[in-house]
Parts: C-alpha cells; sequence; structure tokens
C-alpha cells in the first residue's frame, strides 16, 4: 500500500500513514495507528504524524498547547493535595504542575493555617471551638439529667414516690449539679461527672 502524501494536513496522494493519537482534553499521548488516507482527507482529530518524545518517569507525554509539537508535563494523577487557603482536599484528576495555592503537605488539625511554609494551628480556634463543644456537651447532659429529673420529682412531690424512686431523684438532682458547676473553659481537660446509673 503505498504512503499518503500530506500537503497543509490534508492527503494529496492516497494511502496509509503512520499518525499518533492523543487525547482531546488532557492532550496525552494515547497511541499509534495505521490510517489510510483518500485523496483530500486530513488527519483524523486529536491526531498528528510527528513522533511522541519517549516515555520518562513521573511525566506524561502530551501534545503542546498549540498542538505542534510535545512535551512532557508532570504526572501526579491520583495524587492528593490541600489547598492552602481553605484546608480542602484535591485530588490530581489531569497531568501538569500542582494546582496554584495548594500543597502536598495536609493539615494536622481542621484549625490549621498555611504561613507560606507549612501549617500552623491557629490555637485561639482551636480553644474555642473545643469549648464550644464542650459547652454543646454540658448543655446536651444537663437536658438528659432534666428529663430524668420530671417524672421521679412528680412523684417526689404527691407522695407516690418508692423509696427507690426517691434514691434515683437524688441522684438525678445531684448529677444536674454537679453539671452546672463543671468548667468548660477547662476544655478539653474536664472531669466530668459520673452519670447515674438506672
Amino acid at each position: 500500500m503505498p504512503t499518503a502524501v500530506l500537503e497543509n494536513g490534508f492527503a494529496v496522494a492516497a494511502g496509509n500513514v503512520l499518525i499518533f493519537n492523543y487525547d482531546g482534553l488532557t492532550r496525552e499521548y494515547l497511541g499509534q495507528s495505521t490510517e489510510y488516507l483518500p485523496v483530500g482527507v486530513s488527519l483524523p482529530a486529536n491526531a498528528c504524524t510527528d513522533k511522541p518524545l519517549a516515555a520518562k518517569n513521573s511525566y506524561v507525554v502530551c501534545r503542546n498547547t498549540q498542538l505542534t509539537g510535545w512535551e512532557y508535563l508532570a504526572d501526579h494523577r491520583g495524587e492528593t493535595v490541600w489547598n492552602v487557603k481553605t484546608g480542602e482536599t484535591i485530588e490530581i484528576t489531569a497531568p501538569g504542575d500542582y494546582p496554584v495555592d495548594t500543597t502536598i503537605y495536609a493539615p494536622s488539625t481542621r484549625y490549621d493555617k498555611w504561613n507560606g511554609e507549612c501549617w500552623k494551628t491557629d490555637e485561639a480556634a482551636h480553644k474555642a471551638a473545643v469549648i464550644a463543644e464542650a459547652n454543646a456537651t454540658k448543655a446536651a447532659l444537663i437536658k438528659s439529667a432534666s428529663e430524668n429529673i420530671e417524672p421521679l420529682q412528680d412523684a417526689v412531690e404527691l407522695g407516690m414516690a418508692t423509696d427507690e424512686e426517691k434514691s434515683q431523684y437524688n441522684a438525678w438532682r445531684k448529677y444536674r449539679v454537679l453539671l452546672t458547676r463543671v468548667d468548660t473553659l477547662l476544655a478539653p481537660n474536664i472531669s466530668w461527672p459520673e452519670p447515674v446509673e438506672d
């Protein structure tokens, strides 16, 4: 089979031509094939006739942005990076350098801020969050204790409480008082009172 002759990207003589295919989005080299081109037909989309660069570790061979030649792009696909402004993770899915404003280093807490070189924990924000969490825990425990006290209080005030109910009533009230005395500013080093056993 004769070899096709191309001028300005179109066959002026029919025949076979060795083409090199690349991805339409990432421009990554995909492979080669032989195509028959009739007169007046151009190369298939996302194909060229110039041979790609040799494979290279940690890089991928891609068509350049002008589609006039081949280039190496760093291949970080499958890696995870962190946005230095938000701390959010980003999965690398395309060839090329790491995205702008990212780092390969993970923050150690959700209160870390990027200082230009590394993550530093914003201690004030971290402490405020720990205290807020302790306050929420304290409020939930007090609410639960109050819900347990209410029916027992009715029984005691109506003189209908058994000795066991009186004991539970006093235990729950004592537990609630101890909860109200918890200093949440000490979070996370809080000794919570032992809950009442049913």
